[in-house]
């Protein structure tokens, strides 16, 4: 396959790969430092990873320029084991896996949505064997001989460095390092590759990213966790919550998670699904809300269907169920009487719509959904399509949206 041309248009290269940002709330984990949250560079929007484009889903997405900056690098890398992550649709690995067929490569993801676009448009190219495309809460164990990021200026500074760690982790020891940001001006992302080597190369090019090059010489002398335990309380009870980096509000409950804690409508035996759960702080909050309720909790983000799982099994509520999911799939047809919902506020109410409609295909007659959302208008003038009796109520700055499903 000819290698991608470095292009760039802005309107096809809009923030497929919005990051959720490090706020720096209510720090408590003894591992970290307290400098570690001053991020030099990284924006204040607080979006999740992917967003969800229906022209993207459609076309091939362009590769990104500071990716390209890795492509352009591939003659000097010889390493036979590689783990990468991408901007973009893979392209890095693709095409080195295509260019180095004796190679092993696995490229990775942390969106079940952005792997399966990815796979659409990769092996639309035709089979590559030595290639996998993988969607787990950690890069693959096992030592590599080359390790790959692609950053972005603005993303999630906490699984920028989680990674990274790991990264150092599964290199042995002669291995290579090669990472590239979009910010041509880049120091941060310098400044914590010098945390790990003793030796970094820069390669600054202009109006495109910064290129980093560097190699392992010794195991890493000290292990950072960037995982957070945080609690919460719900009629009296006490819950806690693990929560790791790339899950929505890592480190603390959101305000609208809380919101819709208090407002959500829980009767015994009820089924409930949980669209978007990140660490499960609602999910664990319905199950133990009433007796012998059920909860299916979604998420598109592994980490935050892990952190789900792990949730349950320490708060003992063997009612919830985590699945990675990123179309809704999985909800069985009229089978739930109550779907809860924080849509993320990016995609253009992509998410959003796709929420709506699982939770009209999910719910039994006479279901209710229950959204939590600042934006409320969109979702009063959208939810007739599909539900009766819509409602907003305003709660400490968000809106309580819910409608139902008509009775026969």
């Amino acid at each position: 396959m000819p290698r991608p041309k470095n292009s760039r248009d802005d309107d096809q290269l809009d923030d497929d790969l919005d990051d959720e940002v490090l706020e720096g709330d209510d720090l408590d984990d003894d591992d970290l430092d307290e400098d570690d949250l001053d991020e030099e560079g990284l924006d204040d929007d607080d979006s999740e990873e992917e967003s969800y484009d229906d022209e993207e889903a459609s076309t091939a997405l362009p590769v990104r320029p500071h990716e390209q900056l890795l492509i352009d690098a591939i003659p000097e890398l010889e390493a036979a084991r590689v783990v990468c992550t991408t901007a973009g649709r893979g392209q890095f690995a693709e095409t080195y896996a295509r260019e180095r067929p004796d190679s092993k490569v696995a490229c990775c993801f942390f969106d079940l949505y952005q792997k399966n676009q990815t796979e659409f448009q990769v092996f639309d190219q035709g089979p590559v064997e030595n290639l996998r495309l993988l969607c787990k809460p950690d890069l693959p164990e096992g030592e590599q001989d080359l390790v790959a990021f692609v950053f972005r200026k603005g993303g999630d500074a906490e699984l920028t460095r989680d990674l990274m760690q790991q990264g150092f982790q599964r290199l042995a020891i002669g291995g290579r390092m090669i990472a590239s940001t979009d910010n041509d001006e880049d120091q941060w992302l310098h400044e914590q590759l010098q945390n790990l080597f003793p030796k970094v190369t820069r390669r600054p090019f202009k109006k495109i990213g910064t290129l980093y090059l560097a190699t392992k010489t010794e195991p890493l002398k000290k292990v950072k966790n960037y995982d957070a335990e945080f609690a919460f309380r719900d009629q009296g009870r006490l819950i806690k919550v693990l929560s790791r980096p790339s899950v929505f509000s890592h480190r603390r409950i959101d305000l609208g998670a809380r919101t819709l804690i208090n407002a959500m409508e829980i009767k015994p035996k009820m089924k409930v699904l949980d669209m978007g759960c990140g660490a499960g702080t609602v999910s664990l909050a319905a199950a133990f809300r009433a007796e012998n309720v059920t909860v299916m909790a979604l998420d598109s983000n592994p980490r935050a269907v892990q952190c789900t799982q792990h949730n349950a099994e320490i708060n003992n509520a063997p009612g919830i169920t985590a699945v990675l999911d990123c179309e809704g799939a999985t909800a069985s047809t009229h089978d739930f009487d109550l779907v809860l919902a924080n849509p993320p506020y990016f995609s253009g109410y992509a998410i959003a719509e796709l929420f709506l409609d699982t939770a009209y295909r999910a719910l039994k007659p006479g279901g209710l959904v229950q959204v939590v959302t600042k934006t409320p208008n969109w979702f009063v003038e959208r939810m007739p399509m599909w539900f009766i009796h819509i409602n907003s109520v305003e709660a400490k700055g968000y809106h309580l949206v819910s409608g139902r499903i008509p009775r026969p």
